[in-house]
């Protein structure tokens, strides 16, 4: 047996020698299915398969480096170059370079972002004086890509009845003249947009038998990684493709299902066995990630699901410690207590920031995270935040050489045709855009061709149209015979981007132009790491390709020794020792929109399912009794996602048992004469528990809320007789030194240097203080 397979376990290794022939790995978390994947490969590979004829799908580019780096360690890096393995954007975009011409596209159209493609929505229903606020350019732009995705196209549309119906039912009666007119401007611009790149390959394999037959030829042997994300229109190019040879191997996970958001439909892994005869279905079911605790108390989750292919996972580590749950006051509390904990685990173990992460359900809760950080001094990273390559001087940059490729993208040139100023204005963009739509061509042809128009524009404007348009033309010139860099470089220089930048000498002016040579280091990066890959030059276009399709995981920062903090959707796919996931509360965790339906609360238990799986060694799950939401400070409760772990696998931090209501009034103010004893024997108050049985979880929750998480630190019998130097404890502060009294009795105020909050000026009649020294 080769040597490279002696790492493999006996569940491992029958998929990997199962050579043809349909077959579905169903992977449980941490079980090494991308191991599994990269060794089937290269068995493939060992037994004379020719890499060209191996397609390898995944959904992040870094996957796919990953993955080629592993076999090409194995099978020699000459080989391994061979394979068409990436993302199904990223290959699919590359069959269509190739076929564009079928299509009625250039070869070097553009991939417009999501941006790009709502710039376009907002545009036309501008254009076609609509209510902006009825037909929200963002609402309308997911209904667009839900209809590509489900392979409703514009003809599709206007055949259903019952979709205008719905649209007109929902006061949207002509979103179907918005996506005709969306499909018509990107067709004219030569640009797709992301889902374009799955509905324009249906098309061209369904239209074009030629083209398929090539295809199937060529891949003879597909396996797809993540398979139960696929949404439909990736399915049915999956099956397109694979439908000659049927040699497809599909891997996933059906309990780690949680794109349905986005269009990812289960039933695809569900029902694969279906779709092809005498399938082999393999289960990896060893966890090798986790502890047994955190393995046992995720199956304990999942097992409530009642939509799943069954499967047992467990895994030979260590017991390792308890998922330790713990109660906060609110959402600053618990981002205080996230950074403390993470600043003691680091310090008593020696750790890396980059070993813990912070999960959580929305992009709001990030804020109580990084205000705690900062105050920690612990440096972060935020996964899905604002993109590098979504910065305004950036996507200038972007605009001016996807221009040089592309004169037709409208978008890229109504950003840069007056930055920096040139004396262009909006009235003149409106007359060219008129034009533009009256002779059915872009704004770069009309300027091109204005002698032969009467365009109303002075003679002035037009020389500076004609400078911008030879400008651009010139820069073309040079792509063809200049790499990525040069042309950037040349084009940062020329346009006199950088220059004006420089004009603003603010902080803010300065990191732009620093974010301008971070691009221009990457470009020479890029064209750099090109040289060792087949088929590739380094060019432009390449390069435009590949920031196009990147994800926020895709791109290195250079600093991993970050805590990373990211929504748990982003965090699908990475692993951390310790993982925190807060914000554990009904309606927040499972959401309130996703609790219509079983499916979409089953849903959210596989994404409590994929956020607890995330953890190596130690997971800590968070709620707070109150947390501001739209800007009101609401009451929460917990997670009903807690009550279904089994108390086993736990370690409350706030014990429900030995139960002690706090009186919320002085008891002094009845006097002394009052018998307590023959008060317990009375029936007790509704909401108060009998004090001989243990309350009920309703009461106990209540009544939570009526006292701090944690033991109020006892007021200090002295507090009006502090003096300067004091060391004292605040419940929310943590310790200070009191460096400064003023005032008098009843009205004393001390001024406390606090560890966490700084300095404080605090009342101390009111001040919950504990005097430590």
């Amino acid at each position: 047996m080769e040597a490279y397979l002696a790492g493999l376990n006996e569940a491992q290794m029958a998929p990997v020698l199962q050579k043809d022939g349909p077959m579905i790995v169903i992977a449980g978390a941490g079980s090494g299915k991308t191991r599994v994947l990269t060794m089937r490969i290269a068995y493939l590979m060992s037994k004379g398969v020719d890499p060209f004829n191996i397609l390898s799908l995944t959904f992040t580019n870094k996957a796919a480096r990953e993955m080629k780096k592993r076999i090409a360690s194995i099978v020699g890096n000459s080989e391994a170059k061979n394979l068409w393995m990436g993302t199904f954007h990223s290959i699919f975009a590359k069959i269509l370079r190739f076929e564009a011409d079928k299509l009625g596209y250039p070869s070097n159209f553009t991939i417009y972002d999501t941006q790009d493609s709502q710039s376009v929505i907002r545009a036309i229903i501008k254009d076609m004086r609509l209510d902006k606020d009825v037909y929200k350019y963002k609402q309308v732009y997911n209904r667009i890509s839900s209809y590509k995705n489900s392979l409703i196209t514009v003809k599709a549309y206007f055949q259903n009845p019952e979709l205008m119906e719905a649209d007109a039912m929902s006061k949207k009666p002509r979103l179907g003249e918005i996506y005709k007119a969306y499909v018509e401007r990107c067709f004219k611009a030569g640009a797709m947009d992301f889902d374009d790149l799955l509905l324009k390959t249906n098309e061209l394999l369904n239209r074009f038998p030629d083209v398929l037959h090539k295809y199937q030829n060529r891949f003879r042997y597909i396996l797809v990684d993540e398979y139960q994300d696929t949404n439909h229109s990736q399915y049915l190019i999956v099956r397109a493709l694979s439908d000659k040879f049927q040699n497809i191997c599909v891997v996933g996970d059906d309990a780690q299902s949680i794109y349905a958001f986005r269009g990812a439909n289960i039933s695809n892994i569900l029902n694969f066995q279906k779709d092809y005869d005498e399938v082999k279905m393999y289960r990896l079911e060893q966890n090798y990630r986790s502890t047994k605790n955190i393995v046992n108390a995720a199956n304990s989750i999942i097992d409530k699901n009642k939509t799943k292919l069954e499967k047992v996972v467990w895994t030979a580590n260590d017991d390792g410690g308890k998922i330790i749950v713990n109660r906060l006051l609110n959402d600053g509390e618990e981002g205080r207590y996230v950074a403390s904990s993470i600043f003691e685990h680091r310090m008593q173990n020696q750790m890396n920031n980059g070993d813990f992460a912070i999960l959580y359900r929305t992009n709001a809760q990030s804020r109580a995270m990084e205000d705690a950080l900062r105050k920690r001094d612990i440096p972060y990273r935020i996964y899905g935040g604002l993109s590098f390559y979504q910065r305004k001087e950036i996507k200038d940059v972007l605009a001016y050489l996807r221009l040089i490729l592309n004169p037709k993208d409208e978008e890229a040139l109504k950003r840069v045709i007056n930055y920096p100023a040139r004396g262009i204005g909006q009235t003149t963009m409106d007359r060219l855009a008129i034009a533009a739509n009256q002779q059915g061509v872009s704004i770069f042809e009309i300027i091109q061709n204005h002698q032969q128009l009467n365009l109303n524009i002075n003679k002035g404007t037009l020389t500076k149209l004609e400078n911008f348009v030879n400008m651009i033309r010139n820069f073309a010139i040079s792509n063809e015979t200049h790499n990525a860099f040069e042309v950037a470089e040349m084009v940062t220089k020329k346009t006199g981007l950088v220059q004006e930048l420089k004009k603003d000498g603010t902080p803010e002016g300065i990191a732009r132009i620093e974010n301008i040579e971070e691009l221009l280091n990457g470009i020479r990066d890029f064209v750099e790491e090109q040289k060792e890959l087949a088929d590739t030059t380094g060019s432009l276009s390449e390069f435009l390709e590949d920031v196009a399709l990147a994800t926020d995981l895709d791109k290195d920062t250079g600093d991993d020794d970050r805590v990373a903090l990211m929504t748990i959707h982003l965090a699908k796919g990475l692993e951390f020792p310790f993982v925190y996931i807060v914000g554990m509360e009904e309606d927040l965790f499972p959401s309130a929109m996703s609790m219509n339906t079983r499916s979409e609360l089953e849903e959210e238990r596989r994404l409590f399912y994929v956020a607890l799986t995330r953890a190596e060694k130690q997971a800590f799950l968070t709620y707070t009794l109150s947390r501001y939401r739209w800007g009101k400070l609401v009451d929460a409760e917990p997670s009903r996602f807690i009550e279904e772990i089994d108390e086993e696998y736990l370690q409350n931090m706030v014990p429900t048992d030995n139960y002690k209501y706090k009186p919320l009034i002085n008891t002094d103010i009845f006097g002394d004469d009052v018998d307590r004893s023959k008060l317990r024997q009375n029936k007790p108050r509704s909401g108060t528990p009998p004090p001989s049985h243990k309350p009920s979880p309703e009461q106990l929750r209540k009544l939570r809320k009526l006292k701090p998480p944690s033991a109020e630190p006892e007021k200090a019998r002295n507090t009006l007789d502090l003096s300067k130097g004091t060391e004292v404890e605040h419940l929310r502060f943590g310790r200070g030194v009191v460096v400064k009294l003023e005032g008098v009795g009843m009205d004393k105020k001390a001024e406390i240097d606090f560890d966490e909050g700084g300095i404080k000026n605090l009342l101390l009649r009111f001040a919950k203080l504990k005097v430590i020294s």
